[in-house]
């Protein structure tokens, strides 16, 4: 969002020109999905990888500006933080095994990384939340020099008007208040990509919707924050607390703004027919913070047979953390993608990526039986479903609609995961990946849920062994060491080791 943002103070007929220009992008954009034979192509897929810069003690180590100067590399990117970083990888199309692609593909930056690294004394980690962080790595000199952090973080906080509240309650609780946006990046994600067709977008988010709180359970990896064990997934409670201006104390109060959502949510109900409703609730919904004009005339573009760029439109939606983001590219003539930002970072490659495989498949998969399902699953339950499966991972009891019977019922969340393998291998077949790929990624999906472990049930099990011999401040350092010396191995987290 805003990556080309060079000044710090906007003018109220900056925000007022601002909203013309992006209510003129929302026109265009439901011009352009009118158009026949828009964003139409075959699958393609892509990823974000953020991640953690630790020194060999096991703290955050804040030289994220020296490793990006020093590598020159155009897919990496800065992140709120200056202990964290963010690569953008290249998307893989018409491939029959776009998963191990990708998966090489994170295998070779993490190796180039690793190495670049070890010239500072750093080394770098993917995890949802380091174990070991504190609040002394945290605050406003923890956060990237950049003007459009700087921005972000400004605006945030003088639109609370008072500090951010952090209340988790999960197996211990955290329950304080802190004064700038900087716990935000405490967070770092497996951002995963999927290109949808236009005319299919609706029935493709809603499955990821419904699919979303199963892939969490599988995938949480973030179960400590600021050494306490909170949700398995705490990230989840943690973005959203850390970035909600919305409070009674703040100078917005009186304010329409105040009494509308969080900017970090799940989503206000099942989509009805396309993606324009999505940007078109962002704008409606949400004040912009960043109000920077391109200058450019969408209805030129479109004039002229041109991809319109839609600049003002893509990043207001930036500044929306939708935990399913949709996305439009104008690149490659102009095309959509569902962007699934709720998975954490790690705890390994095979992990990241069997878990996007799993959801590319249902998300293709359980698009013939949404008709029956939605009905049977009202998006209040869904949004339920995502906040349980965040707080008790593969623990987690959700509520699932019964295809056979038409009751909707309560469930393991490992079961009815195990249930929906078979559709998830069909979707698959039909995106056209190989058979050997679905299988590869499969046995990883199957050994997570015959073991019950995850990333975060394997730092819980570890803590829990370190804390009877250490003290937890030790023990929290030596439980990131284990885990290093164990996402080195490259093995799936289920095949980690839990000895001491």
């Amino acid at each position: 969002m805003g990556k080309n943002i060079h000044k710090s103070e906007f003018e109220p007929h900056e925000f007022e020109q601002y909203c013309q220009s992006l209510n003129k992008n929302l026109d265009a954009f439901k011009q352009l999905l009118a158009q026949p034979g828009f964003g139409e192509g075959p699958p393609s897929f892509g990823a974000e990888l953020e991640l953690y810069i630790i020194d060999h003690k096991n703290s955050v180590k804040p030289i994220s500006a020296e490793i990006h100067k020093g590598m020159n590399d155009p897919g990496l990117t800065l992140e709120l933080n200056r202990f964290n970083l963010e690569y953008n990888f290249s998307p893989v199309k018409n491939c029959s095994n776009p998963f191990t692609t990708i998966k090489q593909q994170m295998a070779d930056v993490l190796q180039r990384l690793d190495k670049f690294s070890e010239k500072k004394q750093a080394r770098i980690l993917p995890i949802g939340i380091l174990p070991s962080l504190e609040k002394t790595d945290l605050g406003e000199d923890a956060i990237t020099d950049a003007p459009r952090f700087h921005l972000m973080a400004k605006t945030l906080r003088n639109k609370r008007g008072s500090d951010f509240h952090i209340h988790i309650n999960g197996i211990e609780s955290l329950d304080f208040h802190w004064q700038d946006v900087s716990l935000e990046g405490a967070n770092t994600s497996f951002q995963f990509h999927y290109r949808v067709n236009p005319d299919n977008f609706a029935d493709a988010y809603n499955a990821a919707q419904l699919c979303t709180p199963l892939s969490v359970a599988l995938a949480a990896n973030s179960p400590i924050l600021l050494g306490k064990k909170l949700w398995h997934e705490t990230r989840i409670a943690l973005f959203k607390q850390a970035t909600d201006y919305r409070v009674s104390t703040s100078k917005y109060k009186h304010s329409l703004d105040n009494s509308l959502p969080a900017r970090v949510l799940f989503g206000h109900g099942w989509l009805r027919e396309s993606i324009y409703e999505l940007f078109a609730e962002g704008v409606y919904l949400f004040e912009p913070l960043i109000p920077i004009c391109s200058g450019v005339d969408p209805f030129e573009q479109l004039n002229k047979g041109e991809t319109p760029s839609l600049s003002e439109l893509t990043m207001h939606q930036g500044s929306i953390w939708s935990w399913n983001r949709p996305i439009y590219d104008p690149n490659d003539d102009g095309h959509l993608r569902i962007e699934l930002r709720a998975l954490p970072a790690g705890p390994t490659t095979a992990n990241m990526m069997a878990t996007a495989a799993l959801m590319s498949g249902l998300i293709q998969g359980l698009q013939k039986y949404l008709t029956t399902m939605l009905p049977g699953l009202p998006f209040h339950y869904a949004e339920k479903n995502f906040y349980r499966a965040a707080k008790f991972g593969l623990q987690a009891k959700l509520f699932w609609p019964n295809r056979l019977t038409g009751k909707l019922e309560e469930r393991s969340v490992i079961d009815i995961i195990y249930s929906l393998i078979g559709i998830a291998e069909q979707g698959l077949h039909e995106l056209s990946v190989d058979d050997g790929e679905i299988r590869a990624q499969m046995i990883v999906i199957k050994g997570g849920l015959e073991s019950q472990v995850n990333g975060a049930q394997w730092q819980i099990n570890m803590l829990d062994k370190l804390m009877k011999i250490e003290d937890r401040k030790s023990a929290l350092s030596l439980l990131v060491e284990y885990y290093y010396k164990q996402y080195q191995s490259g093995l799936p987290v289920h095949e980690w080791s839990q000895k001491i």
